[in-house]
């Protein structure tokens, strides 16, 4: 971060500020003075592995430090029916970018969780064991969960194989509620907020879609178009978005616990 520009978010609080840099590009400053090490980077990191794909429109990384992270502002709007099905279509083609392992190498964040991608060849041990045990036992020694909750979530682990198709580890959004598929100014759809970023099920992003509010329709259809797939994944998300509402249950509380619950009883 060069010092003009340092000296001017210096003085921000924390939070979420727009300003326009010396150059008079407008810009969004996140800052966090007391962030987890390595967030903003792993943020940064995360957007430019998403932007390399030439998909979605992802903000551009001006500048990043420990406690600060400046991306571009894409301004706020309103999408229309073509702008979801060109974002539908986009998200099939990033999805499409593939690697020989699931993970990363590096570890990234989901919400203030922090969230391991230790590679592994295996995704349904991946998912096991960087997803969905460390949230388990995580709510387990706060106290959130009870023993019958954790036994119930190893024995789904074991399940996984039988539950869920064999896919490749694509490049995933990680955290792709409604919010993070941002409409920019001129309606455009872009991905925001990457720390979660990795190579994992790409159903797991349609999944996390659907969790708290929804696409609309064409978006959903213009990407199983895209990839030539039916919708047989949205009777799998509840396992996928199991991740998400453990990782919910730690960091908000018991509120989530009754889905939590749901999702394990499913058979």
């Amino acid at each position: 971060m060069d010092r003009a520009l340092h000296a001017k978010v210096a003085e921000l609080d924390d939070g979420l500020h727009r300003l326009t840099l010396e150059n008079g590009t407008r810009a969004v400053v996140k800052r966090r003075r007391r962030a987890p090490p390595g967030f903003f980077a792993m943020e940064a990191h995360g957007l430019k592995l998403l932007a390399a794909t030439h998909t979605l429109r992802v903000p551009t990384v001006y500048a990043v430090d420990g406690q600060t992270l400046v991306i571009e502002d894409l301004g706020s709007g309103r999408p229309n029916a073509p702008a979801w099905e060109r974002a539908g279509r986009c998200l099939a083609e990033l999805h499409e970018s593939t690697a020989a392992q699931f993970g990363l190498d590096r570890n990234g964040w989901c919400g203030d969780s922090p969230q391991t991608n230790t590679p592994m060849r295996d995704g349904w041990r991946f998912f096991a064991e960087c997803r969905l045990l460390p949230q388990g036992r995580r709510a387990r020694e706060a106290g959130r969960l009870e023993k019958a909750d954790v036994d119930a979530l190893e024995r789904l682990c074991r399940e996984l194989p039988e539950r869920i198709p064999p896919q490749p580890a694509s490049l995933v959004h990680g955290d792709l509620w409604t919010a993070n598929l941002h409409a920019c100014e001129d309606g455009e759809l872009a991905l925001i907020d990457a720390a979660a970023v990795h190579y994992g099920w790409a159903e797991a992003d349609l999944a996390m879609l659907t969790l708290f509010g929804s696409p609309p329709a064409p978006f959903f259809a213009a990407y199983e178009a895209a990839r030539g797939i039916d919708a047989d994944w949205r009777s799998r998300a509840a396992l996928y978005n199991l991740y998400h509402l453990l990782n919910h249950l730690n960091l908000f509380g018991e509120g989530y616990l009754g889905a939590v619950r749901a999702v394990l009883a499913r058979r």
